[in-house]
Parts: C-alpha cells; structure tokens; sequence
C-alpha cells in the first residue's frame, strides 16, 4: 500500500515509529501539498464572487490559470511522498549488498553512491515545485477571496515548511556524494531555491499580517 492511501492517523503512526521512513523528505512533501491544497480552496472560494467577477478578463484568466498549475503541482507531491521513502530505502538495500571480496566492495560502494545521488534528486524536486508553487500563489493575495487570506498565509507557511525541509534531505544526502563537482552544484542550487523561497514567503506573510490590522 502505498503511504498516500494510509489514513492520516496511520501515516502519523508510521512516521512516529522507529522506522527511518517515511521521514523529513516525505513529510516534506506532504507539508507542501497541503500547503498548496490551501492556497487553491482560497481560489476556489473567490471563484464566482461579485469582486472576482468584477475583476479584468486578464487577471482572471492568469488567475485560473495559476490554479491550474497548482492542481498539477498538488499531485506531483503526493507522488513524491511515496518517491522519497522509495529512494531511502534503494540506498538502505545498497548499503546490504555483500563486501567480502574487493569485487563486491566496488560494486556495493557504486551502487550506495548511484543510490544516494537519487536520494538527493527527489527531495531537491519537492524544493523546486515548492518554489514554483509558491511564485504561483503570491498572485492570489491581491486577487483572491480576502475572507480566506489566512488560509493563503498558513499554505505558504507550510509550502515553504516543505521546501527547507526537503533542501535539508538533498544536504544530508549530499554529504555522502563523492562527485565533489555535483555536490558543489546541488548546494548552490539548493542556497538559490532557499533565497527566492523565503522571500516570497515573507512577502506573503507580511500582506497576509498587513490585511489582519
């Protein structure tokens, strides 16, 4: 079964357990799909309202627009909820294979670094669509149902939770990665992820606490 059709109160189980997984880069995931799921109830709630109606055909169509691409983004999470676990435990099997022989300990040590460097690619996806979700949803606070924009605020809180959450699995990750070159370019890529992410999250947050004086 997979772990996105446990109940929550299941899922919560398995992650409080002394199982390694589902850990960080899961619940990571998660957390910015609810993050997400946040962000498209308060379009859906401005949808077919006298101030959305009233709005420009242009702004509405970009609106629609970027509630369509968080839709896609939304589901993309709740693959890579499962895609994490499955990368921990492919590194988890490599770290098993057999090392009696000077034969066995290349192939195992080969296999544990192609292993990890996936390890690092599903979390370093969940950061990206995360900063992607995040550039789509700062849209909706000039635009979207102003009643529910706390819940654009608690959404970006929680896509943005998801997003340094799973930066952090692709560095732990990164730690075992031999390929210097490689290792040097995700953490560069993941510091530029971090930047734009907590910018646009602050700038959310700061609106969302500026329309609750």
């Amino acid at each position: 079964m997979r772990l996105v059709d446990l109940t929550i109160k299941d899922f919560s189980d398995q992650v409080d357990s002394s199982s390694p997984a589902p850990g960080g880069g899961s619940v990571s995931a998660l957390s910015s799909n609810l993050g997400v799921s946040l962000s498209r109830m308060m379009a859906n709630l401005s949808f077919g309202k006298k101030k959305y109606e009233a709005l420009d055909e242009a702004i509405k169509e970009e609106f629609k627009s970027r509630f369509e691409k968080l839709g896609n983004i939304r589901d993309e999470f709740l693959n890579l909820i499962d895609e994490d676990t499955k990368s921990f435990n492919e590194v988890m099997k490599a770290f098993k294979l057999p090392k009696e022989t000077e034969e066995e300990k290349k192939i195992r040590k080969e296999a544990i670094q192609q292993a990890t460097i996936k390890s690092t690619q599903v979390p370093l996806k969940t950061a990206k669509l995360s900063l992607e979700a995040l550039r789509l949803m700062e849209y909706f606070i000039e635009y979207g149902n102003q009643n529910a924009i706390t819940d654009l605020g608690v959404g970006s809180l929680l896509v943005y939770s998801g997003l340094e959450g799973a930066i952090l699995n692709v560095k732990v990750n990164l730690l075992g990665i031999d390929d210097q070159e490689l290792v040097n370019n995700m953490n560069k890529e993941c510091q530029d992820i971090l930047e734009e992410g907590k910018k646009i999250n602050d700038n959310i947050l700061n609106q969302v606490h500026e329309r609750l004086k």
